[in-house]
């Protein structure tokens, strides 16, 4: 056995002097347990590529939804337009309603029966109410203010199923005015107004009259310049100072002033009273056609005008409501051409005496609401057999 004081054989394996510097034993650890073998720390390597780290998963964004493009609203506005426009269309002729007087127009006692149809009676004045000094010159009427009740403007307008007809009866027509004997039936209006007048054409005609209508020289003028002026169509070249009218012959366009000297003039014609009631419903005529044109209700300036033109000088009768004005309204725009009919009350003379037969014949028709069965030889411009 060898001798343990000699260099063991194994110094190569445990390192030369190991026996002579023994490492401290721990007290726990009894000296004959090996000591444990030792590992070498590993160097890393830094040539070997390293696999990138995962990415944590994120949970999937939730779908947003399409934003909308907020639309005008344009569907509301012209609703709003609409109901606007409508409320104007109501409102003016109620504002133009406030200005027109109302007068006692029907007389007491017995009237004929109600009949079909509605009848108005139109009357044009000789007021100057609402004329300036400047104005009555301009217009060539004389006076100033009202300057006593006459009027040259007498005529029926007749509407219901048939034809509108507007009828005139000539200023001058002999006829039994009550109290008075018989004589010009504008001398009723000079006697008692509007109240002898409507019982006088009755008495006469047998015709009941349902609403009264009266308007002045302004009036008149404002209402030919509301719709933008009116075409005439003369015969022949017509100069009356009286009426303050020079004009030429054929068809022209005129204004409110002319107009009125138009329907005026009774100077300048062989049958005088005759030829100037056509002229009336002529103007009358051409203003209720340009009335109706679509022109006027779609142009607020033109339907307020028009509204408003005749009520400075514009008298009603005291039952009539603002939708019976407005009726009138529309009638006066269906008496010309194939709408309506317009026609002078048959006559036998220029002295006026009426045709009887003849006359009665015409306001049996109106009586009885047949306008549209009236013949062409009851229905005359000039009210005169034969003569147009």
């Amino acid at each position: 056995m060898p001798d343990r004081s000699d260099p063991p054989e194994y110094d190569w394996l445990y390192g030369k002097g190991r026996a002579q510097n023994p490492a401290p034993t721990p007290a726990s650890q009894p000296a004959s347990e090996p000591e444990a073998t030792r590992v070498m720390p590993r160097t890393p390597r830094h040539d070997v590529a390293r696999p990138p780290a995962p990415t944590p998963a994120t949970a999937p964004a939730a779908p947003t939804a399409p934003r909308r493009r907020r639309r005008f609203p344009y569907g509301k506005l012209v609703l709003l337009v609409l109901v606007a426009w409508i409320a104007y269309l109501v409102l003016v002729p109620v504002l133009a309603w406030k200005r027109i007087d109302q007068v006692d127009a029907f007389p007491s006692g017995s009237r004929p029966a109600s009949q079909p149809g509605t009848t108005y009676l139109l009357v044009g004045s000789d007021s100057r109410k609402g004329l300036s000094k400047k104005e009555n010159r301009r217009l060539g009427t004389g006076g100033v203010g009202d300057v006593g009740q006459r009027t040259d403007t007498i005529m029926l307008l007749h509407t219901g199923d048939g034809p509108s007809l507007l009828l005139s009866i000539p200023r001058d027509s002999i006829v039994p005015i009550p109290g008075h004997g018989s004589t010009k039936i504008n001398a009723a209006f000079a006697y008692g107004g509007a109240p002898l007048l409507v019982q006088t054409i009755e008495q006469s005609t047998g015709v009941r009259i349902d609403h009264y209508v009266e308007i002045g020289f302004g009036g008149f003028v404002n209402s030919v310049d509301a719709v933008g002026g009116v075409t005439i169509c003369p015969t022949t070249k017509m100069v009356d100072r009286r009426a303050n009218l020079n004009i030429k012959k054929g068809c022209q366009h005129v204004n409110g002033i002319t107009a009125l000297g138009y329907a005026r003039s009774r100077h300048t014609s062989g049958i005088g009273d005759i030829d100037r009631a056509r002229h009336q419903r002529e103007v009358v005529s051409a203003i209720g056609s340009k009335v109706k044109s679509p022109w006027t209700v779609l142009n607020p300036f033109r339907y307020w005008n028009v509204n408003h033109a005749a009520t400075s000088s514009l008298k009603v009768d005291k039952d009539s409501s603002v939708v019976d004005l407005a009726r009138f309204g529309w009638a006066m725009t269906r008496v010309n051409g194939k709408d309506g009919l317009t026609c002078s009350m048959p006559i036998r003379d220029l002295a006026v005496h009426w045709d009887t037969d003849r006359a009665l014949a015409l306001l049996r028709f109106i009586k009885t609401d047949h306008t549209g069965d009236i013949p062409k030889s009851l229905c005359q411009p000039t009210g005169i057999a034969g003569v147009s």
